[in-house]
């Protein structure tokens, strides 16, 4: 968002951008009650999920946990970027990220290295590492079974890594399969995010409203109309008031209303009928 914008409106930042402060984020009960649970997980390691098709809030939910973790003393998280790769790439990422040289095409010294580098952070720091796996339903029943055995130690009596798995419902389907079974039965934390009825869509907005500096900035009637419209997801809830917030900018409209909404999002006319 420009400076111009900003200034329209008075606004720190834009709220319905898809780049807000985490500081800014809506966190609702039970996020925060999963958050919390991750961060007592941490002292004994495993795996946990968060379960959410699109634009319920998966994304919002990582970066704020993220952000939590990454406030705890000492404690190393690191992010894969690609759950779809090769078994070499997926060792190599894994090297990257927690600073260990990994050998090519050699599993046994690379996983020999990951290991050793884990259980000597546990020894300094009595926190499990953390590993984040976005978009988790791409990873192969190859990698899965690699992950699940790199992170376990004393004939899998005890978990040196913390992994987190978030996917839409394809990554709940695979959990079903014989393939995941041994990964779904070692899930202890769940978060399943759902379309969000229009009153929790209202907090949010009021909240971000609220966090950005103008909380009068859509009209009550607008922001009604925009939870009603947006049949519980929160990133189409986003796009349609920042569709709208660029046509006031552009109109240099005080406020946004339900007028702004009919303008922008009124059906097309129906091409008339041949006599």
């Amino acid at each position: 968002m420009n400076k111009r914008l900003l200034n329209l409106y008075g606004l720190k930042f834009n709220p319905f951008g898809s780049q807000l402060p985490v500081g800014a984020l809506w966190v609702s009960a039970p996020l925060q009650n999963f958050c919390w649970r991750i961060e007592q997980q941490i002292g004994e390691g495993g795996f946990a999920l968060v379960l959410g098709e699109p634009g319920v809030g998966k994304s919002a939910a990582l970066r704020l946990l993220c952000e939590r973790l990454q406030s705890v003393p000492n404690l190393c998280v690191g992010t894969l970027t690609r759950p779809q790769a090769t078994l070499v790439d997926f060792y190599r990422e894994l090297g990257h990220l927690f600073g260990v040289p990994v050998p090519a095409n050699n599993r046994w010294c690379s996983s020999k290295a990951l290991r050793e580098k884990w259980l000597a952070h546990i020894d300094a720091t009595v926190h499990r590492p953390v590993l984040i796996i976005d978009e988790a339903q791409e990873m192969t029943p190859l990698i899965i079974a690699e992950l699940r055995l790199l992170a376990s130690a004393d004939l899998d009596a005890r978990s040196i890594l913390t992994i987190l798995l978030a996917g839409d419902q394809r990554l709940a389907a695979l959990l079903a399969e014989p393939d995941w079974l041994p990964i779904a039965s070692r899930i202890r934390s769940r978060l399943g995010l759902e379309a969000l009825p229009p009153k929790a869509l209202q907090e949010c907005l009021n909240h971000l409203l609220k966090a950005a500096g103008n909380p009068l900035l859509l009209s009550p009637g607008l922001a009604q109309t925009l939870c009603e419209h947006a049949a519980g997801n929160l990133r189409l809830l986003m796009n349609m008031a920042n569709e709208l917030l660029a046509a006031a900018c552009q109109q240099e409209r005080e406020r946004l209303d339900e007028k702004l909404y009919f303008e922008v999002f009124a059906l097309d006319p129906k091409p008339a009928k041949k006599t």
